[in-house]
């Protein structure tokens, strides 16, 4: 998903940097050249420019491969999708030109550096050696924590978006029924919310870059003073001394970068996490739902608990229980939209998550509880019928998934409903949410979830 092309560029950078250190040692300990110097540093300066352009260019072809995988996912919220195509897609460009860059470099650059150092002062070599996992190892603590804060930003954020997306929406019934002003004080409730997530959040990262600037500033000045002293002895010769005072800033320094763009990549981390799991998955052909098995085997998630169910081919069962429950959950689980925590769901022996996703969804018959027809003015029953209508005619079905189909319907157009939903799913496995009486009828078992 995300584009790597870019990181290529940095290539010859630790190269440039050995080539600039040991050139400024050689020019100040009165060895000369001075043209050459100036030439690798324009060089380095030109391959950092090269590479930021093509950073920004594989950052547009992430956000844009985002986009895409966002409004295709058929089971992410409407709200959610919102603030995930227009402000999720964007917090994705620090990782991608700040964060991955300096990953790459602060594991090649403190390699070519020690290596180096090697042959010149073993000692400086080896007290970098030793001082150089501290900044990993606090960055590890600090990021812990930093990861809890951003999800909860994140959550917050996307909290807020969806509800306000869907009062904007609904803005006509709520000043109908005078429920508006209440809505109001919830969006501010929600906006407040986010603004502590958003402030506890910036406090850690302040923090952790106040530490990390600290162990890093130690772990030079325990290379820099020795070699200075030793330099003062006369046991230590004036390009040697120059050699690792050049070189050991740089080890740190891309640690320290990495560091400072955690935290400004945090959010686009939170993103990248939400990208649906079936947009880059290929699985196993389907199995013949007209003789395959469904088995939910222990299946716990979200409200529901060690569920387990088996339904044969070609049977036809209704979900009841209280609100809440998790009647669609077991839809979503069909549907592939949510993944148990625990458990599985059997088609025919095999694992729903190893099924190619695309054909699964093609095999499927679904009705949620509210269908949205784009564009459609219509009611909220006559959407109902048109959804009906329009899963009933998917002849190449081979599971009906129903959530609560008669819920908008009066009772002349329900017993209409049925007669067909009987007549089209006769011999093809059928699960329906029920909440009305008159659903019972028509199945050939009762699920109390």
């Amino acid at each position: 998903m995300v584009d790597r092309r870019h990181l290529l560029a940095l290539i010859p950078v630790p190269f440039l940097v050995l080539a600039q250190a040991e050139l400024l040692a050689s020019a100040l300990s009165g060895g000369g050249g001075y043209l050459l110097l100036c030439l690798v540093i324009g060089l380095r300066v030109f391959v950092w420019w090269v590479h930021r352009e093509w950073a920004h260019r594989s950052a547009e072809r992430t956000r844009a491969r985002l986009r895409q995988a966002f409004l295709r996912s058929p089971g992410t919220k409407a709200g959610e999708v919102a603030t995930l195509v227009t402000r999720g897609v964007h917090d994705v460009t620090p990782y991608v030109v700040g964060y991955l860059p300096q990953q790459v470099l602060a594991v090649v650059v403190p390699l070519a550096v020690v290596t180096r150092l090697a042959f010149a002062d073993l000692t400086a070599a080896l007290t970098i050696l030793l001082t150089l996992p501290l900044i990993p190892i606090f960055g590890a603590l600090v990021g812990a924590h930093t990861r809890e804060r951003t999800a909860r930003q994140w959550a917050a954020l996307a909290t807020l978006g969806g509800h306000f997306l869907d009062v904007v929406k609904g803005i006509g019934t709520l000043r109908a029924f005078g429920r508006a002003e209440a809505q109001s004080t919830t969006v501010r409730e929600l906006a407040a919310r986010h603004r502590t997530e958003t402030i506890a959040a910036l406090r850690v990262a302040f923090l952790s870059a106040f530490v990390l600037e600290l162990v890093a500033t130690m772990s030079v000045a325990l290379v820099a003073v020795p070699v200075g002293l030793r330099l003062l002895d006369g046991g230590l010769p004036l390009h040697t001394a120059l050699l690792v005072l050049f070189l050991a800033p740089e080890t740190f320094l891309p640690l320290r970068a990495a560091g400072a763009q955690y935290h400004a990549s945090a959010q686009g981390r939170a993103v990248l996490a939400e990208v649906p799991a079936h947009t880059e998955h290929t699985g196993t052909t389907p199995p013949d739902l007209a003789r395959a098995e469904i088995v939910f085997d222990d299946v716990s998630v979200r409200s529901l608990r060690n569920f387990s169910l088996r339904i044969e081919p070609g049977e036809r069962i209704a979900l009841v229980g209280p609100s809440g429950a998790g009647k669609s959950t077991v839809l979503g689980l069909l549907l592939g939209f949510v993944q148990p925590d625990e458990g599985r769901v059997l088609i025919g022996g095999v694992d729903l998550r190893e099924i190619d996703r695309k054909a699964w969804l093609e095999a499927l018959s679904w009705v949620p509880q509210r269908p949205t027809l784009v564009p459609a003015n219509l009611s909220s029953g006559e959407q109902q019928r048109v959804a009906l209508a329009k899963a009933l005619d998917r002849q190449q079905a081979g599971l009906f998934l129903l959530d609560e189909p008669t819920a908008h319907l009066d009772a002349e157009t329900e017993s209409l409903v049925l007669e067909a939903t009987r007549e089209f799913t006769r011999g093809r496995t059928a699960v329906i949410v029920a909440h009305r009486p008159t659903l019972l009828n028509e199945v050939d078992r009762v699920v109390t979830v």
